[in-house]
């Protein structure tokens, strides 16, 4: 679909990638109208205040569980980028609330897209749908039947609702199977914050990373600038029902991620070793990304010391501020 001169709804556009994406499109793609739809609990109006500066941007402050408020912010819009989402901690926290965000929120941003005739969405999901994977790289055929998570479940069924519509109703979309993203605007201050910022926080006080097991877990690291491009190509690409790998293709143990991020700040600390966590017990991560630079031209840009360098320095200037 054309971009330019589009209306476009983010839900959850105050998060990491809800935010980045907007910013992209603002600068490369003219659209007409962005609006936010975001209840502020994930997302952070700093993430936003640049974007806000622009006349074609509104906030609404609202919750995806709500479905009334759903469909107004839907009214117009000829896409929804769909990023409002809970943690995969979080699920397991909560998840009573999980249930309400991920299954019934998602329902409503859905719903709401078919009865306001909306040209496509743009959905996020998750490499958690794989859970261990059987076969690495893993591709997009894998099937779900190894994710033993809450987050990765409600992933699953949202691809579920997404490919329901379109054979009921014809409403295009793509879903986008994020792998490990990372970049400025991870959560500083939240309840269930990543392990990057953990650690740099550790390493700002002289005390060592902190790695749960032995570090040969390994994870696929995407930037979230890249991530965003995704989004946007995405929405561009004729292609619809469909899902596709969003990841680097380069698989990263937490031992070479440490060692990494100890560069990049220029410590001489050593990581320090704990127990596993037993929350997503997913020993390896490596993403088959050949589908989505086949179909939509998707490949990625920054390496993880040029992203860990830019995180750093973001996390510097802004790990004071917390609204």
């Amino acid at each position: 679909m054309k971009l330019e001169g589009s209306r476009i709804l983010v839900t959850g556009g105050c998060g990491l990638i809800g935010s980045t994406t907007i910013d992209l499109l603002l600068k490369e793609h003219a659209p007409e109208k962005i609006v936010i739809l975001d209840n502020l609990v994930r997302g952070s109006l700093q993430n936003v205040k640049d974007a806000l500066q622009d006349p074609r941007v509104e906030l609404v402050e609202g919750d995806i569980r709500d479905a009334a408020a759903v469909h107004k912010a839907t009214d117009g819009m000829d896409a929804v980028i769909h990023m409002a989402t809970l943690r995969v901690i979080a699920c397991a926290a909560e998840p009573r609330e999980a249930l309400g965000v991920m299954c019934e929120g998602s329902y409503n941003v859905i719903e709401a897209a078919q009865a306001k005739g909306v040209k496509k969405i743009c959905a996020a999901s998750s490499a958690s749908v794989y859970g261990l994977a059987d076969l690495f790289p893993t591709a997009e055929s894998h099937h779900p039947y190894n994710n033993r998570t809450w987050y990765g479940a409600s992933k699953v069924m949202l691809e579920g609702l997404l490919r329901s519509f379109n054979d009921m109703y014809g409403l295009p979309y793509v879903a986008l199977r994020y792998f490990n993203v990372y970049g400025p605007r991870m959560d500083l201050h939240g309840k269930y914050t990543e392990v990057l910022i953990r650690w740099m926080d550790r390493i700002d006080a002289r005390q060592p990373p902190l790695i749960l097991g032995d570090g040969s877990t390994t994870m696929d690291f995407v930037y979230i600038e890249d991530v965003a491009r995704a989004n946007i190509l995405s929405l561009l690409s004729d292609v619809e029902d469909d899902v596709f790998n969003v990841a680097s293709g380069v698989e990263t143990s937490l031992n070479d991620l440490a060692a990494s991020l100890l560069r990049v700040t220029g410590s001489n600390l050593q990581p320090e070793y704990g127990p596993e966590r037993k929350v997503n017990p997913v020993s390896r991560r490596l993403a088959d990304t050949d589908k989505a630079e086949r179909m939509l031209g998707f490949k990625t840009t920054i390496d993880l010391d040029e992203g860990l360098t830019r995180l750093v320095e973001w996390w510097r200037a802004n790990r004071e501020q917390v609204t």
